[in-house]
């Protein structure tokens, strides 16, 4: 997502709402302290701790991080600082007098080179650009890691420590550490035409990635993309704050539209020479991975049509260019891409997961891609691969064994057996950063409502090594609090499918009384917002802003519908060509289930929801407009031809094969059916979902002469944030909720 300059937030409405504190007392209000918006966004009063800076080094016994300007070396086992391995005082440029103000680094591979990274600026969601210095840690100088002007991204040095590749304006670059000779791998790259080295705007966000190459494990070879944006649509936004706004263009290929044309070539360091891999002669279509292999000079390309619903793995020869498809991945919906391809040493086999079963599951292969053996199996699936130990042949990876609401470490070997689960029993998830040699790992476990602790663990048995971060001062402060505790249920529907929600009760929950509900929805693809974690599967934050709201009389209710993660292809791929329809169809179901219950009362459900959520919202409140009395639609995408080609074509085809896939869910068209309060709020400089959905959507509403209320934030991204604009934003909506539900 892009940064920008921050301006003052407008708040439009048909009518002037009478703003109530976020802190005022009801009747139902208890004699412990309530939670604050300031709580929550200013003061930093639940703010969570975890271990911060960290990265494992080479051996496995310690990690570094940065502190007060020094990289600092800690034991793993104590968590203690061992030694500085760089004071901020050695990072001094000639002829200053002031240390750099380091913000990132990494070492080489022995670690006696580190790049320091200053003055970074984000971009867009996953990339940034830096000013990058090279500090030698045998002869302690700090040199820049170029001379000419330009801040660079993705400074990543060769496995063997000796070079640098990294990109500027487009083009990539190779600097010799010895020399400090910068060599131009590239010369054509231009903005909004040719990138080399890095990704376009829907790569980067859809595919998850924006360093666009890789050395090759010997550091002689670097591959990389090359994307031709010429053809791709340009969006334009206005920038505000100047007394003329300015415009900012970037490349955005909406459904339908046409995509960058995209190449891999492998650089070769010593002779300077480059060659083009043969991907095939479709120009439209997507190359969403490369990685090389542990066979000298083998490259592998992942290819998929631009339907998704067919990947190929291609293996290719770095010398000539030549590639051959060893795998295909196909689905009558849609393959995803993830980072699980692993190649294991000695260049005969590798490992890659797949839902061709029905779940996500890990598979072994040779290299001419013949199936070995499937090594997991069940009604469950396989969150990420965590790790590889090469000398024993085990796999370590997380998965949803237990509970599609939970998140555990297990290891597996390569025959299939020994499958061990490793996290301790109970409940809660599991976040997993494991050493590179498997040792030790760093377990970041958290249960609903229940703040992270952080713990050394043995990769072997899972048995604690040290607790690094209990989180008990937020712990003993959130029991200071009169808060809800919060409930996992499943429930049929009417259609006769079962749901997983959450339910968030009052502290001080009376069952004789009768409680308003607001559902909170997310919805999409593949997300999850019923999970046994601390937020309960949504960020901590929201979860502490729906407390609040339970504080003052509100029943908050989750519920996953058709579509989303954790229970199986089936499950998640039911809404494919027609997104939208199943899942409004389960949030009203939700919120008829819950109209029956006793305790709530049925004229007073409301809804709210961000990014896919606020489109989940406006179509609550249109199409079954007689269920819910409000909402709060937040960067909603209101019409799906609008959005980006990657995303949505994966779950509607494009616009031109599926157009009623795109029409028939679309809130534009149903905005005429608008019954209750709606509070509409859009960031004008939003790369991700564009304002003009919004415009678009309210466009409607006047013309079928609908009431709503609007609130925009000029220049913030889909993110909605920076100084006071969280604060500002939940206040206005938490007042729009007790105004009107």
């Amino acid at each position: 997502m892009k940064l920008r300059s921050l301006g003052l937030a407008l708040l439009l409405t048909t009518a002037s709402p009478v703003l109530l504190p976020a802190t005022a007392p009801a009747a139902f209000a208890q004699q412990k302290p309530g939670i604050t918006l300031e709580d929550i966004w200013q003061k930093g009063t639940f703010a969570a701790k975890s271990v911060p800076g960290f990265n494992w080094m080479k051996d496995g016994r310690y990690y570094s991080s940065l502190s007060k300007g020094d990289l600092v070396q800690h034991d793993v086992t104590t968590g203690q600082p061992v030694q500085t391995l760089v004071a901020g005082q050695k990072l001094m440029q000639p002829g200053s007098t002031q240390p750099l103000p380091v913000d990132g680094y990494s070492f080489n591979a022995d670690e006696t080179k580190i790049l320091f990274s200053t003055d970074t600026e984000p971009i867009y969601r996953r990339s940034s650009k830096s000013n990058f210095f090279v500090y030698d840690r045998t002869t302690q100088y700090l040199t820049p890691l170029t001379k000419t002007a330009g801040k660079q991204l993705y400074a990543t040095f060769s496995p063997d420590g000796k070079r640098v590749a990294f990109v500027r304006d487009n083009n990539l670059f190779v600097t010799d550490l010895a020399t400090m000779q910068e060599t131009a791998v590239t010369t054509d790259g231009a903005l909004n035409k040719i990138i080399n080295g890095g990704t376009d705007w829907v790569y980067e966000e859809e595919f998850e990635f924006a360093q666009g190459f890789q050395w090759s494990p010997d550091s002689r070879q670097v591959a990389f993309y090359r994307f031709d944006e010429t053809a791709v649509p340009e969006y334009n936004m206005q920038e505000w704050g100047a007394l003329y706004p300015t415009d900012y263009r970037f490349k955005y290929p909406k459904a339908g539209e046409k995509n960058s044309t995209v190449g891999v070539s492998v650089y070769e360091v010593a002779g300077g020479q480059t060659v083009q891999m043969d991907v095939g002669p479709e120009a439209d279509q997507y190359l969403p991975r490369i990685l090389w292999t542990q066979t000298p000079n083998l490259l592998s390309i992942r290819r998929m049509n631009r339907l998704q619903n067919q990947l190929e793995i291609l293996h290719a020869d770095a010398r000539t260019g030549k590639a051959d498809v060893v795998l295909t991945d196909t689905d009558a919906a849609y393959v995803e891409v993830n980072d699980d391809l692993r190649y294991l040493e000695g260049g005969k086999q590798f490992l890659f997961t797949s839902e061709k079963d029905g779940y996500r599951h890990l598979y072994l292969y040779d290299m001419k891609g013949q199936l070995v053996r499937q090594l997991t199996k069940g009604n469950w699936e396989i969150a990420s691969i965590e790790g590889f130990n090469e000398k024993k042949g085990e796999v370590y990876f997380t998965s949803t064994e237990a509970s599609p609401l939970q998140r555990h470490l297990y290891r597996v070997d390569l025959k299939g057996r020994k499958k061990v689960r490793l996290s301790e029993a109970g409940n809660g998830t599991d976040v997993v950063n494991l050493s590179p040699d498997t040792k030790y790992y760093l377990n970041y476990h958290s249960e609903a409502g229940q703040p992270q602790v952080v713990s050394l663990r043995n990769g072997q048995n899972g048995q604690l090594v040290k607790v690094l971060e209990d989180n008990d001062k937020l712990r003993r402060k959130l029991a200071e609090y009169n808060l809800g505790k919060l409930e996992f249920i499943n429930f049929k529907t009417d259609e006769g499918v079962d749901l997983n929600a959450s339910v968030l009760k009052p502290a001080n929950f009376d069952p004789a009384k009768k409680y308003p509900v607001l559902l909170y929805v997310y919805g999409g693809p593949g997300s999850q917002t019923v999970k046994d974690d601390a937020g309960g599967g949504i960020a901590f934050t929201n979860y502490l802003w729906h407390q609040l709201l339970a504080e003052r009389g509100y029943i908050i209710v989750s519920v996953d519908n058709r579509g989303t993660g954790a229970r199986g292809a089936a499950f998640k791929k039911s809404t494919y060509a027609n997104l939208g329809k199943l899942e409004t169809q389960d949030q009203a179901a939700a919120a008829r289930y819950f109209g029956t219950l006793p305790y709530v009362d049925k004229a007073r459900i409301g809804i709210w929801g961000w990014s896919f959520g606020g489109y989940m919202t406006t179509l609550a409140l249109t199409k079954n407009a007689d269920l819910f009395k409000m909402g709060v639609a937040v960067a909603p995408v209101t019409n799906w031809r609008y959005y980006d080609s990657v995303y949505t074509e994966r779950f509607l085809k494009t616009p031109q094969q599926n157009p009623q896939g795109y029409d028939d869910n679309s809130p534009v068209q149903f905005a005429g059916q608008l019954t209750g309060k709606l509070l509409l709020v859009h960031g004008t400089g939003d790369d991700n979902v564009h304002f003009q959905n919004s415009v678009a959507f309210v466009d409607a509403m006047i013309k079928a002469n609908k009431d709503y209320q609007t609130l925009y934030y000029p220049n913030r991204n889909h993110g909605i944030y920076g100084g006071n604009t969280r604060l500002h934003l939940y206040r206005q909506m938490t007042n729009f909720v007790l105004q009107n539900l």
